[in-house]
């Protein structure tokens, strides 16, 4: 009932900054430089890949506390909460599966192996993140395994000069809490910043019925150091950890009941650069280690528990020549992963295992700029893994400006690859054994697109076309007769092949000097061949997706932002049920407001207000999610 808020936005958008003053002094600024959509950092305007960037100025003005509500803005990205904050949270893109979407902090893999490969957003606070990168379509060429709809990199902040840091304090409804501080300073030669955060809620029922509350509490420490003894040379080292509870309810839709989840996130990377022959020349060797270890209660009892570890060593050499118009570049890396579970043995298995695989990868790149205008991009890749046949990637990218128009072509065309995930292969659950012949995913995908800038840059609009085909896609819920007792579900590849194709829109309009707004439409549609061969539509796909987001800042004490977000329905699974009946899930429009007081130069009140209209909808059949919410918050900072 809300749509009329966010298409009312969406054609405010058009409307007015035609209507702008040529006059206006304000332009809207792309980011330069961005680093996840090739082995080397590029420029935006010379990548055909579609890149969303989400800045430190959004992130600060939203005034989110967690990195996956800011990801509900960006075109294509599909978001799926199973109740309150801490709540288990999927991230698709573009129709793809919630691992095939590969999630980097600083350059470190940070998906968790022994919970599919996927990264749970619910434990990413949005505290001391600089900016964020969305590199849309197959990327498992630059970045191996899990990179079939996209990567999202998550940069942490660097202190900018002197010394600096600050202090705030967040109190909202739910008895939700989140407070941190930050310590940093920078050098000629060195710089480091320190950021800790703890959030707090006790939460809401998230079933259906019964009136327990979910509570949440994760406690974050992250640290961006780096030190440069020559100019031609640097350090860096980047860590962060994370602890956490979450309260949750049993059964698939959930009923009350008594359990509880901790998890430990530790991830660390160490990399040095070293730059010759005037910065012609690059190189980078990295070792990074990220862990995941993740404990379930029942009433107080340890009932099961899963961890994780991945190694990765990589050596990265770069040469660029013809005034740096033409590059090379050669990655080789070597990656070890390590998986355990502990549980209690069931009559159809023991799930207490150790389990090991390793991947040894070589990727080259060349990339190509032609009259100033062209840029042409072709990539290699070949993973050799010890469980699975040899996997050869490739990929291909072209980016056109046409300087006189403001106009940009791009396209890409690239394959991908994601190898069966450790539960997948060996996990034992409730009614659940894996299955040791599974084989890898398979994704084959290209998108065109352009982009088009308008009255001297105040408007700028997008749009592009994706399509991507999946062979072998694994369905982990196969009921199986021949499991003891009396049957249970395994993991099988699907016959046929999966297909994602849509169009995503974006627009950005300065609409005067103090006021922009920007928007987003995705259309997707993913199907995948049911047990009789006919195309079905994918669970928790929405065929639609939207979102406008109007600022307001005069450059004086005030800063205001408005937000909606439209989510279409969705198919879903009622798993209490054989076989497991196709339910829908209604669409939905969220409206948020958020506010920033600027008391001084140091002091900033500020609130977020959440779900305005008080809408009523899930996001996971079962799930309820919480109605209105407010949060108000107070920060201090210093730099000297």
């Amino acid at each position: 009932m809300n749509k009329a808020v966010l298409v009312g936005l969406l054609a405010i958008s058009f409307t007015a900054a035609v209507q702008a003053s040529e006059s206006s002094s304000q332009l809207l600024e792309l980011p330069e430089i961005v680093v996840t959509a090739s082995l080397t950092p590029v420029q935006l305007l010379q990548t055909g890949s579609s890149v969303t960037v989400i800045s430190s100025s959004e992130i600060e003005k939203s005034h989110i506390a967690v990195v996956s509500d800011l990801l509900r803005n960006v075109p294509g990205v599909a978001i799926n909460r199973s109740g309150v904050l801490g709540s288990t949270t999927q991230l698709r893109m573009r129709g793809s599966e919630g691992n095939h979407v590969l999630v980097l902090l600083d350059g470190m893999e940070v998906s968790d192996g022994s919970q599919g490969d996927e990264f749970n957003w619910a434990h990413m606070p949005a505290m001391g993140i600089e900016r964020i990168e969305v590199v849309s379509g197959a990327q498992s060429v630059m970045w191996g395994s899990n990179a079939v709809g996209g990567v999202i990199n998550i940069i942490t902040r660097q202190a900018t000069s002197g010394s600096q840091g600050d202090v705030f304090a967040e109190f909202g409804n739910h008895g939700t809490t989140n407070s941190g501080f930050s310590l940093g300073g920078r050098s000629e030669t060195a710089h480091f910043n320190l950021r800790a955060s703890h959030l707090a809620s006790e939460g809401e029922n998230i079933s259906r019925h019964g009136g327990e509350e979910d509570g949440y509490r994760n406690t974050t420490l992250n640290l961006n150091a780096g030190w440069s003894p020559l100019g031609s040379l640097s350090f860096s080292l980047h860590g962060r950890q994370t602890e956490g509870e979450n309260e949750f309810d049993a059964g698939d839709p959930p009923s009350d009941a008594n359990n509880e989840s901790e998890i430990r996130q530790r991830f660390v990377r160490a990399q040095a650069d070293l730059s010759l022959l005037d910065d012609r020349w690059q190189h980078r060797v990295a070792v990074a280690v990220s862990r995941h270890g993740n404990e379930n209660f029942t009433d107080g009892l340890l009932v099961g528990s899963s961890s994780s570890r991945k190694k990765q060593y990589s050596y990265l050499t770069s040469y660029s020549w013809n005034d740096q118009n033409q590059r090379l570049s050669l990655l080789v890396e070597r990656e070890t992963e390590q998986f355990s579970q502990r549980g209690p043995v069931l009559p159809w298995g023991d799930p207490n295992q150790d389990r090991v695989r390793e991947t040894n990868a070589v990727a080259l790149e060349y990339r190509v700029v032609l009259w100033e205008d062209l840029t042409l991009g072709a990539s290699l890749r070949h993973d050799d893994n010890t469980e699975f046949d040899d996997a050869y990637t490739r990929r291909f990218d072209a980016s056109y400006l046409i300087s006189d128009t403001g106009t940009r072509l791009r396209a890409t065309w690239g394959t991908a690859v994601k190898n069966p995930t450790f539960s997948e292969r060996y996990g034992y659950f409730t009614s659940f054994v894996g299955n040791l012949d599974l084989k890898p995913e398979k994704s084959t995908s290209w998108d065109v697109g352009i982009d088009q800038s308008l009255f001297n840059e105040r408007l700028q609009l997008g749009l592009t076309y994706f399509k991507a085909r999946l062979e072998d896609e694994i369905n982990g819920f196969v009921f199986d007769p021949t499991i003891p007792p009396s049957g249970g579900y395994t993991a099988e590849n699907v016959s046929g092949t999966s297909d994602r194709e849509g169009v995503e829109i974006s627009a950005k309009a300065a609409l005067s000097s103090t006021v922009t707004l920007k928007g987003s439409f995705t259309y997707t549609d993913a199907t995948e061949p049911d047990g009789s061969g006919r195309d079905v539509d994918e669970h928790r796909r929405p065929h639609k997706l939207g979102s406008a987001t109007l600022q307001w800042d005069p450059g004086s004490k005030w800063s205001l932002e408005l937000n909606a977000q439209y989510n279409g329905h969705q198919d879903d699974s009622d798993f209490s049920l054989y076989p497991a009946p196709v339910v829908r899930l209604d669409s939905y429009t969220l409206l948020n407001l958020s506010a920033s007081f600027h008391a001084t130069n140091q002091l900033t009140i500020y609130g977020r207000f959440e779900n305005i209209l008080d809408d009523d909808y899930e996001e996971i059949f079962g799930y309820q999610s919480l109605g209105f919410g407010a949060m108000v918050g107070i920060r201090y900072s210093f730099a000297q």
